[in-house]
C-alpha cells in the first residue's frame, strides 16, 4: 500500500469516526436540559401556549424543557438568539407568523436568514382570528361590512395590534380582496387596540378571540366572521370571511424550529416527541383554552412548506399595501 492510499485509508476511518460520534450524541440526546426560546415578553399568548408544551414535551423526553421570554422587536431578538446558538437541538424557537415569515419580508435589516438558519421540527397549533365590530356600528355581516365600506371609501377604521402584526396584515388582506378603502389604526397591543373597538373610537378588528369573550359577552363588540377557511368550535354559528369572500384564508400558526444543522436524528426525536404531546387530550385543551387553536403535529418537511407558502402570500398583500418597518 503506498502512503497516499494509507492516508485516504486513515482520512475515511476519521470521517467515519466522526460520524458514529455524531450519531451516538445524536441517540443520547437530550443528556441535559432543553431551553425553548419564546421571542415574547411573558404572559401574552405565545408565552401560555408554549409553557404547555414544553412541559409536556419535557415529560416526554425526560429532560426539562426550559422557557425563556426574549422580547421586543416583534419576536426577531429570539429568533436571533436561537440562530446564533450551537447546532444541537438544545435551542428551540417558540415561533408565531412574524420571525420567520412577516419580519423577514417587513424589516430591512434582519440579524438573520429565516431560510438558511433555521430547521423546521413541526406544527404546534393553527388557529383563527375573529373579526369583530362596535355593537352600535350597522353592520351584521361581511357583506355588509364591504358595502358601508364602498358606500364610504376611507371612512371605515380598523385596529391592529401593531404595524405589522397578524391582526394589521389580516385587515391589508381583506382590503385587497374587496377593493375596500379603509383606515389603519395601530396600537401596542391587542389589549388597547379591542378596548377602543368596544369603546366606539374605531369600527373593527381582526385579532384574536378570547381576549375578546368578555367585550362580546358585554354587547359591547359583535362577532362577524372567522378569519380561516373553516368555522371555529366554539363559534359554531358564526361564518367565515370566506363564505362571502372566496378564498379568504388567514391562520394564525404556531410552530418550532432549530438551528440550521442540528442532526437529523434529533430534529427526529423531537418531531416524534411532539407528535405524542399534540395527540395528548390535556395539551389540546389547554391550547385551544389559551386562544392558540387546535394543536396540530406536522412532519418537518410539511413545516418547511407551511412556512414558504405564508411568506409567499403576506410578501404579496405587504408589497400591496407597502407596509415596513424601519
Amino acid at each position: 500500500m503506498n502512503r497516499r492510499q494509507v492516508l485516504t485509508g486513515l482520512g475515511s476511518a476519521a470521517l467515519g469516526l466522526i460520524a458514529s460520534g455524531g450519531s451516538a450524541r445524536a441517540q443520547n440526546w437530550p443528556s441535559r436540559p432543553v431551553r425553548m426560546i419564546v421571542p415574547f415578553a411573558p404572559g401574552g399568548g405565545a408565552d401560555a401556549t408554549g409553557r404547555i408544551v414544553a412541559e409536556a414535551l419535557g415529560a416526554v423526553l425526560g429532560q426539562n424543557v426550559v422557557v425563556e421570554n426574549r422580547g421586543g422587536g416583534g419576536g426577531t431578538p429570539g429568533a436571533a438568539a436561537v440562530a446564533q446558538a450551537p447546532a444541537d437541538g438544545y435551542t428551540l424557537l417558540y415561533g408565531t407568523p412574524g420571525p420567520l415569515i412577516t419580519n423577514p419580508i417587513l424589516m430591512k435589516d434582519m440579524p438573520y436568514n429565516a431560510e438558511r438558519d433555521f430547521a423546521p421540527v413541526s406544527l404546534l397549533t393553527r388557529g383563527s382570528y375573529l373579526l369583530a365590530v362596535n355593537a352600535d356600528l350597522p353592520v351584521r355581516s361581511v357583506a355588509d361590512l364591504i358595502r358601508l365600506g364602498k358606500e364610504k371609501p376611507g371612512s371605515l377604521t380598523f385596529s391592529s395590534s401593531g404595524i405589522g402584526a397578524g391582526s394589521h396584515l389580516a385587515g391589508e388582506l381583506l382590503a385587497v380582496e374587496t377593493g375596500m378603502q379603509m383606515v389603519h389604526v395601530p396600537y401596542r397591543g391587542s389589549g388597547p387596540s379591542i378596548q377602543d373597538v368596544a369603546a366606539g373610537r374605531v369600527n373593527f378588528t381582526i385579532d384574536t378571540y378570547p381576549i375578546m369573550i368578555p367585550l362580546i359577552d358585554a354587547g359591547k363588540l359583535r362577532p362577524i366572521a372567522v378569519s380561516a377557511a373553516t368555522r371555529m368550535k366554539e363559534l359554531p354559528d358564526v361564518p367565515t370571511i370566506a363564505e362571502t369572500v372566496p378564498g379568504f384564508d388567514v391562520t394564525v400558526i404556531n410552530y418550532l424550529c432549530v438551528r440550521a444543522g442540528t442532526p437529523r436524528p434529533v430534529i427526529d426525536r423531537l418531531n416524534a416527541a411532539l407528535k405524542t404531546v399534540l395527540a395528548d387530550p390535556e395539551v389540546i385543551r389547554r391550547a385551544a383554552q389559551a386562544g392558540a387553536g387546535d394543536a396540530t403535529w406536522s412532519t418537518p418537511e410539511e413545516l418547511g412548506g407551511i412556512l414558504k407558502s405564508e411568506s409567499d402570500k403576506w410578501r404579496s398583500v405587504i408589497q400591496r399595501a407597502k407596509i415596513s418597518i424601519e
